[in-house]
């Protein structure tokens, strides 16, 4: 069996994504291996210099995952995105990106299947977001729905000033945290103003208190 390379095992991942993914690696200053999709391709090259303000620069920046939408402003056209830092023996090498086309501009709301129909849902006004049962449930004061979108997928649409990912299982929107209390093994529980009590995941946590500043 022929050796399998970098570049044609990303080709492969990047096959398996075509249609909605593009897929990029870069070292600590330019890219190394870009493949577009079909619905978003920001005209990347292997060579092209790390730009200020885009996931790789945060991602490398930071040395921690970020996920976000980045505006038109960089490379004329809006995206959400994933990238994660990688590393060779502790040192830090590269990141890895996974770009998607932004949903469309201007949408806000939430539109979640309640009892009697559908009902939209300001992103102001919902809670936090949970996963119980294969289904995620919204959340937002007295109403609550059902919504076919993933928590990975609500990471790329929630504006990433208000909703923090703080376990496998809940997104939260920071403004309805009430208190923040010290739990076991370093991780926390949040008080939410409907009354709820959230855990926050101790593989989550470090990235919680630095997004929150404490």
């Amino acid at each position: 069996m022929q050796k399998l390379t970098i570049t044609s095992l990303l080709n492969v991942i990047g096959e398996l994504f075509s249609d909605e993914v593009s897929i990029g690696v870069t070292n600590k200053s330019e890219y190394i291996y870009y493949r577009p999709s079909k619905r978003i391709d920001l005209k990347i090259r292997p060579g092209d210099a790390i730009k200020e303000g885009t996931l790789a620069s945060k991602a490398l920046l930071s040395e921690q995952k970020v996920s976000e939408f980045i505006n038109r402003n960089v490379y004329g056209v809006p995206y959400h995105g994933m990238a994660v830092p990688f590393y060779q023996e502790e040192d830090l090498e590269g990141a890895v990106l996974a770009i998607y086309p932004a949903m469309t501009e201007g949408k806000s709301v939430i539109t979640v299947k309640t009892a009697d129909g559908w009902r939209p849902i300001p992103f102001q006004e919902v809670m936090y977001l949970e996963v119980k049962e294969r289904k995620t449930h919204v959340i937002a004061g007295e109403v609550a729905g059902i919504h076919k979108h993933t928590l990975q997928e609500f990471e790329y649409i929630l504006p990433i000033e208000s909703f923090i990912r703080c376990h496998r299982s809940f997104i939260v929107n920071v403004n309805y945290i009430v208190d923040i209390f010290p739990d076991t093994h370093s991780t926390f529980l949040l008080s939410m103003k409907n009354g709820a009590t959230i855990p926050v995941s101790q593989s989550y946590s470090s990235y919680f208190r630095k997004l929150l500043g404490f």
